[in-house]
């Protein structure tokens, strides 16, 4: 069994939802990252979304696109990527950690370092999924089988517009969890409908049977236990790429801590979750 499907094995038994936080590897400063994810650890976070810096984030609004621009000019792409979290695996095993980006980051380092070697690379480094924005699920079939024959799961997005044939597509390939946009736009949008949320996830589950995320527009506490309420995790990137943004090194960790054990306490308090040791662990 993968980390990412054992830590949502666990939460369901403990009637808990998923805390993912993401960040952009390299921003704000391109040696904090694995100091950072191990922070987010502590403050409660139960998987760990990394953006791969890419020059074309064409699902990521402006505030993502700014952090993926400063981590290119720092000299941070896939192979750095690879390396900071196979520093966060020195000392942590069990959490586990998906990159998150786009098709060419991960073609071009194939192209570089040889056919396969994205994957026998990732796998080493202890990468546990891929969320590849722009692969359908229609044209990367043996891609997900070789991911999966690596122990690396394949997450699909599924957004508001998604027909039923489209979720069945993502239920026939997707392992680990899908998620959910919660709004049509992009990373960072406003206008999030909490109930509409609500109202959609019960859709996306009658297609897939793994957990499903709801990230775009969770910006605090009380959202993120709006959304909680009906699905398996909340997703959180945009307002946390906000809270590091021209912050000095020292404060980048603390500030993330301290925004990320406040979502932690709330989705804790959600009905039905049994007290846990993980935040401040």
């Amino acid at each position: 069994m993968s980390r990412i499907a054992t830590t949502f094995e666990v939460l369901k038994k403990d009637g808990r939802k998923a805390l993912i936080p993401y960040v952009t590897a390299g921003f704000p400063y391109a040696d904090v990252t694995p100091e950072l994810m191990h922070g987010m650890v502590a403050a409660g976070a139960d998987v760990i979304e990394l953006g791969v810096p890419f020059s074309d984030p064409m699902a990521d609004g402006p505030v993502i696109q700014k952090a993926g621009e400063a981590a290119l000019a720092l000299g941070v792409g896939m192979v750095q990527v690879l390396a900071m979290v196979a520093a966060f695996r020195r000392t942590d095993d069990r959490t586990p950690v998906v990159l998150m980006g786009y098709a060419n980051p991960v073609e071009r380092y194939d192209g570089i370092h040889g056919a396969g070697s994205f994957i026998r690379d990732a796998a080493a480094a202890g990468v546990d999924g891929l969320l590849i924005v722009d692969y359908p699920p229609e044209e990367c079939e043996a891609f997900a089988a070789e991911l999966r024959a690596a122990g690396i799961d394949l997450i699909f997005l599924l957004a508001p517009t998604s027909t039923d044939e489209r979720m069945a597509q993502v239920a026939r390939i997707a392992t680990g969890y899908v998620y959910y946009v919660s709004l049509k736009g992009v990373t960072g949008a406003g206008h999030l409908d909490t109930d509409a949320v609500g109202l959609m996830i019960p859709r996306v589950r009658a297609h897939v049977d793994i957990p499903v995320g709801v990230g775009f527009g969770i910006r605090d506490a009380a959202t993120a236990q709006a959304v909680g309420a009906a699905a398996d995790a909340v997703v959180i990137g945009t307002k946390i790429i906000q809270l590091i943004d021209g912050q000095p090194r020292d404060q980048v960790v603390p500030k993330v801590t301290e925004f990320l054990a406040g979502i932690r306490r709330a989705l804790d308090a959600l009905p039905g979750a049994t007290p846990s040791s993980s935040a401040g662990r």
